[in-house]
């Protein structure tokens, strides 16, 4: 069962994205499709979906947040699993129609085959040819940019992001070397870390980037008590502003949602009346208050 859950936030294409990644990447499906109706942004798709097996949720809710390669996902073909490199090419030409080419699909040092595409709906997504003989990894892991004012801290949000969630350790590291300027000596060239048994990367890049962390990719972190959703909360959030409807920023601009495990299970009640209460009650809220969902869930 995932703790951690990727959000992310489209205009109106939420379920048509949704569609179309479970389409291109085998072993995927649509779980729910929910509209939460009378937001600030109107009416409101909300798509729980799993890709490969990795959960995903997607909301349509107004122009306000675009996506950007701050936050990717990369995906790992590993032939020793069964994911080849016919399977990465097909992928990449199912991604690439409408989208754009960041890093050219090609050999690099790091990987015989390795390419970086933003696709038409502005997600970014790195495929990689890995090492049959490499230590496993899942075939989908988030990766974070740190770029502009967090640049080169890449390092020290990994050690904080390890020290607010159980079953969290670090994992590979490599770091620039001299000569690679503007990247600065001994900053994230790459690396992973574990929080809650699940696989994240993190890399700087001291070049410049007209993009940076925002709302267009959140990160649910499930909670089954209240004691559990105050203790995400008071570690993680350190934008005040931030704060609503279980949402948050921290101290790196990096968005994220703590919330009770149950809330999906309420929205998805076939009673459109419950529903929009327990919507209207997380309107109201900054952290949310897991008794007074169930209040106005009962």
């Amino acid at each position: 069962m995932f703790k951690i859950v990727p959000n992310l936030w489209f205009d109106k294409e939420a379920e048509e994205a949704a569609r179309f990644y479970c389409d291109a990447i085998p072993g995927s499906r649509i779980n729910s499709l929910v509209v939460l109706r009378d937001t600030p942004s109107g009416d409101c798709d909300l798509v729980s979906f799993e890709l490969a097996g990795q959960p995903f949720m997607a909301i349509s809710a107004g122009p306000f947040f675009k996506l950007n390669p701050s936050t990717s996902f990369i995906l790992s073909f590993n032939p020793s699993q069964g994911r080849t490199q016919a399977d990465l090419e097909a992928l990449w030409n199912k991604l690439l129609p409408g989208g754009s080419v960041l890093m050219p699909l090609q050999a690099y040092p790091f990987a015989p085959l390795y390419g970086w595409i933003q696709d038409r709906y502005g997600l970014s997504w790195q495929l990689i040819l890995s090492d049959p003989g490499g230590e496993a990894r899942p075939f989908i892991t988030p990766a974070l940019l740190f770029v502009g004012e967090v640049c080169g801290k890449a390092e020290e949000a990994q050690d904080f992001y390890t020290s607010v969630f159980p079953n969290a350790r670090r994992g590979a590291t490599m770091r620039y070397p001299a000569g690679m300027a503007p990247e600065r000596e001994g900053t994230l060239m790459y690396s992973e870390f574990m929080l809650a048994g699940q696989w994240f990367a993190a890399m700087d890049s001291a070049y410049p980037h007209n993009f940076a962390f925002n709302e267009a990719i959140s990160f649910m972190i499930y909670c089954d008590t209240q004691a559990e959703i105050d203790h995400y909360w008071t570690k993680l959030s350190a934008v005040p502003e931030a704060e609503q409807c279980g949402w948050l920023k921290d101290r790196y601009g990096l968005s994220w949602q703590v919330v009770p495990r149950a809330l999906e299970q309420m929205l998805q009640d076939p009673d459109p009346e419950r529903v929009n209460r327990i919507n209207q009650a997380v309107l109201q809220m900054k952290k949310l208050d897991l008794a007074e969902l169930q209040k106005a869930y009962a």
